[in-house]
């Protein structure tokens, strides 16, 4: 099942990986910008430290890269300019990510990315999908600022844009739209809305209520 807003999908999914129940967030975007534009954005290490973070290592196929203060992988497939996918190994666990760039009508591109994890029931009904499905929105909407603005270095300090009125109103947004995905995957609507409140406690630093 899934939730749009505007020019965003959310939808989440499960899968069996490596014998192993998992849950697969899958969000995309569509950008005003060429899908070979949009696939360099995302593809080269010195345009992803503008709207991401910085990355080292190698990022071609077969190669070990590192997100700073996130992050490890390797890349396991290429099929440039149209998908790649990579491991995604943060706090002693692998998840999956899948990223596709396609055309769309108009002069527009849009990206998908799906990222596949096997997650812990109890920090799922703590968070739900918003634990990290609302630190991709934030990835995304950097993204969609430096395709406005290639040349803009990223900022230094993201986490004051958060913590700023325009910044928690884009995490409570956010949180609420991953809530609204989970409902539709069948989590019963006051376990996902509980979720949401914590999650965007745990990114902007807000009391929950209850």
């Amino acid at each position: 099942m899934s939730e749009s807003t505007d020019t965003t999908m959310r939808q989440l999914g499960t899968v069996e990986r490596d014998g192993r129940e998992a849950r697969v967030a899958t969000l995309s975007q569509t950008y005003p910008t060429t899908p070979e534009d949009l696939w360099d954005a995302v593809t080269t290490a010195e345009r992803i430290a503008r709207w991401f973070a910085p990355v080292t290592g190698d990022l071609t196929l077969g190669g070990r890269f590192q997100v700073e203060n996130n992050a490890t992988g390797t890349v396991q497939t290429c099929d440039a300019p149209r998908e790649f996918t990579a491991t995604w190994e943060y706090g002693g666990e692998v998840s999956w990510l899948t990223v596709r760039v396609r055309g769309e009508d108009e002069g527009a591109a849009r990206l998908e990315l799906e990222h596949t994890a096997v997650v812990a029931d109890e920090w799922w009904d703590q968070y739900g999908p918003g634990a990290t499905g609302v630190g991709w929105d934030l990835g995304l909407h950097g993204l969609g600022l430096h395709l406005t603005n290639p040349d803009a270095a990223r900022p230094e300090d993201e986490s004051a844009w958060v913590m700023s009125g325009e910044g928690r109103a884009f995490v409570t947004a956010s949180s609420e739209a991953w809530a609204r995905a989970s409902v539709a995957a069948g989590t019963p609507a006051e376990a996902a809305t509980a979720a949401a409140l914590r999650t965007t406690a745990f990114y902007t630093e807000m009391p929950t209520e209850g």
